[in-house]
């Protein structure tokens, strides 16, 4: 079942024994703590991994304002990026030199493809992510709502234990990568 933020929240509040929510802005201190810790848990959490969920590919426009130094090009980043996984050009998305400055990619390329990192909508996020956000979310919540820092402790190593499990389960749905490019073999082929 997709869960929204609120769903999220709810059940991440009821492991920490706290009282669910119906909305970020309900009155009750455990809407607030949801309100001003949800975003940044769940970006966090997001950012931390290559999510397979989360990947996408674009070709990026570039701007006509040129770096200052050591790019020829700079590119506008796409409005929903959160992390570069790699950079390309001719169909590839990595392999090419790059650095981000602000919003913008600078590359020596005439034209780039972005592999990287996005915000998807909570109802596509994946059960393993629900889980690992929900842990996460209980241990972000746990002191500001029960002011206990050993049962915040104990959840944030269950979050870290979700975390892995997440890891683990979104790395079998990708073949595992390859060298392509391996100067000691290719100098011992010489």
């Amino acid at each position: 079942m997709a869960l929204t933020a609120i769903g999220l929240c709810s059940r991440a509040l009821l492991r920490i024994g706290a009282t669910p929510i119906s909305a970020f802005d309900d009155g009750t201190a455990e809407a607030q703590v949801a309100d001003a810790l949800y975003a940044p848990a769940r970006d966090a959490l997001l950012t931390a991994n290559a999510w397979s969920f989360a990947t996408a590919q674009a070709t990026l426009p570039r701007l006509s304002d040129p770096p200052l130094a050591d790019f020829a090009n700079a590119f506008q980043l796409p409005a929903d990026f959160l992390r570069a996984l790699g950079a390309g050009i001719g169909g590839r998305g990595r392999g090419l030199e790059y650095r981000i400055a602000g919003r913008r990619l600078h590359a020596d390329a005439e034209s780039v493809v972005l592999t990287y990192l996005f915000r998807p909508a909570e109802a596509d996020f994946p059960a393993f992510f629900d889980q690992a956000l929900i842990a996460r979310l209980s241990a972000e919540f746990c002191i500001p709502l029960t002011e206990n820092s050993s049962r915040a402790e104990t959840m944030m190593k269950l979050a870290e234990t979700e975390f892995r499990r997440a890891r683990l389960i979104d790395a079998q749905q990708d073949v595992q990568p390859r060298f392509e490019d391996f100067t000691l073999i290719e100098a011992r082929g010489s």
